[in-house]
């Protein structure tokens, strides 16, 4: 049988503070698309400078370059990251009953995978091309699909996390973790050569915008709703 809910509802500040942040990330994620398209020149020096850099440090320290590959291809991997939401949502649905969250979730990732492959597709920009390559990566290079996935998931279940109460040493940890999952993908990407930095910074960007985005929509709804509770329970 459903239980009530004992969330609190809604803060008012929250729901305006939520296109603000709307408006500034989807600003700069435009921006920088538009940069990368333009191939605008002094933004293609800096990404050649820092692979070029990092590609000489991934050959010289092969330790660390085998660390990486690890991590990015198992840890971080987008369908790592994919699979954690698809359990965290079955546990929703069969520990608390919370249906529409469970579908919030997945539907949020599942447009954060269709925007990014759909700008891939678009902008078609090639990766990074080296003699003597530590790693091999396909499909266009913008945005960076580890990045991107890495900062919805995170960041979504991050907000479940606020949204439930969740504090203490939990909390830090789990933000902790989000950090370096979130910054160490991206970092990683980029020191194995197969994307430029500016793919892994729209990664991020366009992943915080999709959370944001989200996070208004759950805010939204909980604040019509906040007559007629909903069927969830703080986890």
């Amino acid at each position: 049988m459903p239980t009530r809910s004992v969330e609190s509802p809604p803060h008012p500040r929250a729901e305006r503070t939520v296109p603000r942040w709307a408006g500034a990330l989807g600003f700069a994620s435009a921006l920088l698309l538009a940069l990368v398209v333009l191939r605008w020149n002094p933004l293609m020096r800096l990404d050649a400078d820092i692979a070029d850099t990092s590609h000489g440090w991934a050959v010289d320290a092969d330790a660390m370059t085998q660390a990486c590959r690890i991590l990015t291809d198992w840890v971080w991997d987008p369908w790592t990251m994919r699979i954690l939401t698809f359990l965290v949502a079955i546990w929703l649905v069969w520990r608390h009953a919370a249906r529409w969250t469970a579908v919030w979730l997945v539907v949020t990732c599942a447009l954060a995978t269709l925007v990014q492959q759909t700008l891939k597709a678009a902008v078609d920009r090639p990766r990074p091309v080296w003699p003597d390559p530590v790693d091999s990566a396909h499909y266009a290079a913008f945005p960076s699909g580890h990045a991107m996935t890495a900062t919805v998931v995170c960041g979504l279940l991050l907000w479940l996390l606020h949204r439930y109460g969740v504090v203490g040493l939990v909390w830090h940890t789990a933000v902790a973790v989000a950090v370096v999952s979130v910054a160490g993908v991206g970092l990683t990407r980029v020191w194995l050569g197969v994307h430029w930095t500016t793919d892994v910074v729209g990664g991020w960007l366009l992943g915080a915008l999709m959370v944001v985005l989200a996070v208004g929509v759950d805010i939204r709804r909980r604040s019509r709703n906040q007559a007629h509770p909903t069927d969830e329970v703080p986890v």
